[in-house]
């Protein structure tokens, strides 16, 4: 038998699924009638503005009444109303939507986006029979019709007759269900409104009511600012304004360190502020949050889809009229749009980088070091970000100032060999100072790079640019060196401090340095020295610190006094005692620069030392 018609749905299965399933938290109720109410007027609105409305006035707004004493939310507004047959329409036909009904009619699809109406009124009502089990909408068209009242149960039944209502506008009244009471309390119902409704486009009222309140003389409060920053244009908007914005968004007392105002245009749509927020040390959390708005109306406290995930750290808000005002992860994840908008974010954040170097330098290498870790991420990431902002990236020198690599080769001449920039760092300031004064001394500009991050970053930036070079300054001497003009055997020398170091791979070298002073230099491969490095991150509790050492050179110092002493001794015959116990002294304190002793070398180090006082 064939057979064709439409499926039914019976009212008695459909409410339990609105009461238990329509949004996963109950809050959002309120969010829906307000967005509905304050639809109301922006559709009065747009009829008065092309000539479908007259003297309308100007008062326009939303009431929010709790009366705890009646068990009642009402949400009242003045704007469009319904007629008998409009509350049959879009009430009495759960989901079919009023909002998108008014724009076709009015406006035409190919506008709907710009309409600045919020919600679908049919489904977005019964929202209400979440916390309520029976609602009145007491309402009066702005048309001659007359007034209606409808009262509906949470069991599908309703009942609609003649109201005394005489002024334009609805009221929806609920009836807060006994497992729904706290939504009575005053403080959780004017959090929701903060939480929701803070910037929605017509003003929101919050009026509660309570036989015992002591306040029951307050007057309505409106808990809404109509005109949210990102609505703005940025040359009306103040650095005051943007950062009471932050601190009202995300309770944060630091100001943002700055903030970057998006007002895309088609094909997207959408607006926002987002800041790169102050850490108040390097081991804060470094995750942001963004939150979502739909036309002004909240959606969501966190969504990391619309945010590259190297950009986690940013904070702000982004109203996106062209997603779903019921957003949900999956669609976000596969949203052709929602990639649009990350791409688009992207290219912000670049440009405004590039603008503070280029326009405020001083100020933008004041806050370097606080956004130094995340532009790094971010370049190791996505090789367009860094593309886009390479000629921004500062490095910090060990005299506190900020370069870019260009402005390092123009003040470090001699750093360039053989057409490859060698690029010379410290990573520890303090255990490195010895190597940093020589350098210095040599009139080369040394950068600190003593980030986690410091060691993929500079690797990366090898692999696109193989004319440039990172060593660590302890790495490579021979910057510091100058030629010896009468070079000798020193077989028994390097001897000698092989068997005091007890590192049989270690390699020891004779070099004349630059600065007297310094007996010997232990350095480290670069190459060697990275890969234990990750070892170490990477590799948990079993990498040690000495395991970077095989690939060690000990480089003697020929020109200092000290070294020149050891070896005219292991030239005229074998070494003495004071010899070796010198010998040992002066490879520890060069291990000293690379790391920290162990217990047994501090120990052994410390017997040296007082053995030799004895001596004096």
């Amino acid at each position: 038998m064939d057979e064709k018609g439409g499926i039914s749905v019976q009212t008695e299965h459909i409410f339990p699924v609105i009461k238990r399933w329509l949004y996963s938290d109950k809050d959002i109720f309120l969010r829906e009638i307000v967005s509905n109410a304050c639809d109301a007027v922006t559709k009065l609105k747009h009829l008065s503005s092309i000539g479908q409305a007259e003297g309308i006035g100007s008062d326009f707004a939303v009431y929010v009444r709790v009366d705890r004493d009646a068990g009642t939310i009402t949400v009242s507004d003045n704007g469009i109303g319904m007629s008998a047959e409009e509350v049959k329409k879009y009430i009495n036909q759960i989901a079919l939507s009023g909002a998108l009904d008014f724009i076709e009619k009015y406006e035409g699809n190919n506008e709907a986006s710009n309409s600045g109406i919020i919600g679908h009124f049919g489904l977005g009502f019964y929202s209400a029979f979440m916390v309520a089990d029976t609602v009145q909408i007491d309402t009066k068209s702005y048309t001659d019709a007359p007034a209606v009242l409808w009262k509906g149960t949470d069991e599908g039944d309703y009942e609609m007759t003649d109201s005394a209502k005489t002024d334009r506008g609805t009221d929806i009244i609920m009836h807060i269900a006994e497992d729904s009471k706290e939504y009575l309390d005053k403080d959780r119902v004017n959090r929701i409104l903060e939480k929701y409704c803070a910037f929605m486009p017509v003003p929101v009222f919050y009026e509660y009511r309570a036989a015992d309140a002591k306040d029951e003389a307050e007057k309505p409060r409106q808990i809404n600012d109509t005109e949210p920053l990102w609505y703005k244009r940025p040359s009306d908007c103040t650095d005051e304004e943007y950062n009471e914005l932050y601190r009202k968004l995300f309770n944060d007392y630091r100001d943002p360190l700055f903030h970057i105002h998006i007002n895309a245009d088609y094909p997207l749509n959408f607006k926002g502020i987002l800041y790169f927020p102050r850490l108040g040390h390097e081991y804060e959390s470094l995750e942001g949050q963004v939150k979502l708005y739909y036309n002004r109306v909240f959606v969501a406290d966190n969504i990391k889809e619309v945010i590259p995930e190297y950009l986690l750290m940013l904070k702000g808000v982004l109203d996106c009229p062209e997603l779903p005002l019921n957003v949900s992860r999956s669609y976000l994840q596969n949203s052709g749009y929602v990639q649009k908008i990350s791409q688009h974010i992207v290219k912000k954040v670049c440009d405004k980088l590039v603008s503070l170097n280029d326009t405020q330098p001083d100020k933008y290498k004041q806050f370097w070091d606080d956004i130094k870790a995340f532009v790094e991420y971010a370049c190791i990431r996505d090789r367009k970000f860094y593309d886009r902002v390479k000629d921004a990236v500062l490095f910090k020198t060990v005299d506190g100032e900020y370069l870019t690599l260009k402005e390092y080769a123009d003040r470090t001449p001699e750093a360039e060999q053989d057409g490859v920039l060698r690029v010379y760092y410290a990573s520890n300031v303090t255990q490195q100072t010895v190597y940093i004064n020589m350098f210095k001394n040599e009139g080369m500009t040394v950068l600190v790079l003593d980030n986690l991050i410091d060691n993929n970053f500079i690797t990366m930036l090898e692999s696109i640019d193989n004319k440039v070079k990172f060593l660590r300054i302890d790495s490579n001497a021979d910057a510091l060196k100058k030629p010896e003009e009468h070079p000798e055997d020193d077989e028994g020398l390097k001897k000698l401090f092989a068997d005091v170091s007890g590192n049989d791979k270690l390699k020891v070298e004779v070099s004349c340095l630059k600065d007297e002073k310094i007996p010997a230099l232990l350095n480290i491969s670069e190459e060697s020295r990275r890969f234990a490095e990750m070892l170490k991150l990477y590799g948990g509790p079993q990498a040690k610190d000495h395991e970077f050492e095989e690939d060690a050179t000990l480089m003697l110092n020929s020109s200092n006094k000290l070294i020149g002493r050891l070896r005219d001794d292991c030239a005229s015959g074998q070494p003495s005692d004071i010899d070796v116990a010198i010998a040992r002294q002066i490879y520890t304190l060069s291990l000293l620069g690379q790391r920290r002793l162990s217990a047994e070398e501090l120990s052994a180090f410390l017997n040296d030392s007082f053995g030799l006082l004895e001596r004096l």
